[in-house]
């Protein structure tokens, strides 16, 4: 069995995320997804994040047909430990990580970076979603 291994916020579903969670577990057997707790999500992105809480992202993304396993970390360490458990064959983290610091790495057999969809962003859909709810008042 392939064990395939992803981690991010995933706060506001989006095409881009499907794609990543297909592309994964097209290279495996069994997709753990871990998703940052909701006080790191504040820290790393802001007050107003996330915007969906992390009892209601790990329910909707352990129904969605790629992923097998949904994990909530809370720091890196929590991180770290949760892949040296897991032990996957194949770690997928962001492009944009490339020559970064990449926590629990050392623990994956491999490490594969996936191009991110430009056309898509959480950012972007909620600034879209505020700026459109400020012209309405």
């Amino acid at each position: 069995m392939i064990k395939i291994f992803i981690n991010g916020t995933f706060d506001v579903l989006h095409p881009g995320h499907i794609n990543l969670f297909k592309e994964a577990k097209n290279k495996g057997d069994f997709l753990h997804v871990a998703i940052d707790s909701d006080k790191r999500v504040s820290e790393l992105k802001g007050e107003n994040r996330p915007f969906n809480n992390q009892e209601n992202r790990k329910f909707i993304l352990e129904s969605i047909r790629y992923i097998d396993k949904v994990s909530i970390f809370y720091n890196d360490d929590h991180l770290k430990l949760l892949i040296y458990y897991y032990q996957p064959d194949i770690m997928m983290v962001g492009s944009d990580w490339k020559g970064k610091n990449i926590i629990g790495s050392e623990y994956a057999k491999q490490l594969t970076f996936f191009d991110r969809d430009s056309r898509y962003s959480t950012t972007e859909i909620l600034e879209s979603f505020i700026n459109r709810r400020q012209l309405h008042r």
